[in-house]
């Protein structure tokens, strides 16, 4: 539950008049009557001095009446308080945060570098006064921890080999992993009065000591991948090649020739490099 209290103080330009008007007015009785005691309305305007507080827009001053709080002041503006108020200034404007990149451990175990990028801004400035010692170091440091909670709970990316079938990864599932992470931070960021407005991952790879060995992994699963929808493409043309000259009785072969067909076919289909052929000139049989 919120305890701030928006407060609108009297204008200040009204009391800026009658600031000038008794300085300036003091000076000048005193300057034609000499009189002292006309020293005491010099006095009486340096006293109001202080009250005069300018609100720009997105800011907010915090009143206090010896350590009482008295409410906010959110209006723009020229405002005359109460002399004795302390007033603590709190910006309202969007605010954006990039985090040290921090070498965490995924779901797997394996060590990652992670950032995020944060747009932020105070919602509740008796919250942000009074809640926590430093708002702005109380972002920062539970920014970090929210990054270390997200990265635990994903694995980085999916291997077949490891037979994982995750639905959601850093690498691959960006727009869930982002709400999650949002979701996490205007948690913990509540008790502060701080409204998450975006949060996103800014940065991801692995750790330098397994880049390489990572890199090479992914290499291999995408050879295999391929080496898969090669063999499974050449499967079907040879089927498709046995039966047009079953259909068309372009040539009759027995279940010998069939298996050198095939054979040829997928050496030629799935071969790296480009088959040298061999020109038959004799019979069928040699």
């Amino acid at each position: 539950m919120s305890n701030e209290k928006t407060t609108v103080p009297p204008n200040g330009y009204v009391m800026l008049f009658l600031f000038l008007l008794l300085f300036f007015g003091s000076i000048a009785a005193i300057a034609i009557t000499r009189n002292p005691w006309i020293l005491a309305g010099i006095v009486v305007a340096i006293f109001l001095l202080p009250g005069f507080i300018l609100v720009n827009p997105n800011g907010s001053r915090v009143l206090l009446l010896f350590g009482e709080y008295k409410g906010t002041v959110k209006k723009n503006g020229l405002f005359w308080v109460n002399p004795f108020y302390a007033k603590k200034k709190i910006s309202l404007r969007a605010r954006n945060f990039d985090s040290e990149r921090l070498k965490v451990n995924d779901k797997l175990g394996n060590p990652v570098i992670i950032s995020t990028i944060l747009v932020w801004r105070v919602r509740d400035t008796y919250k942000a006064a009074f809640d926590v010692d430093n708002y702005e170091n109380f972002v920062r440091v539970q920014t970090d921890a929210a990054v270390r909670e997200l990265a635990s709970k994903y694995p980085y990316d999916n291997f077949a080999d490891e037979g994982m079938d995750e639905d959601i990864t850093l690498r691959s599932s960006m727009d869930e992993v982002n709400e999650a992470l949002e979701m996490g931070l205007q948690e913990r960021l509540a008790i502060a009065g701080v409204e998450v407005l975006e949060s996103r991952i800014g940065y991801l790879a692995y750790a330098n000591e397994i880049a390489s060995a990572m890199l090479k992994r992914q290499q291999a699963t995408a050879i295999v991948a391929a080496r898969h929808k090669i063999v499974e493409g050449a499967v079907s043309m040879v089927e498709m090649a046995l039966n047009e000259l079953s259909k068309k009785q372009v040539v009759d072969l027995d279940e010998e020739r069939k298996a050198a067909m095939v054979s040829n076919l997928m050496v030629i289909l799935c071969g790296d490099k480009d088959a040298a052929p061999v020109v038959n000139a004799g019979t069928l049989n040699h």
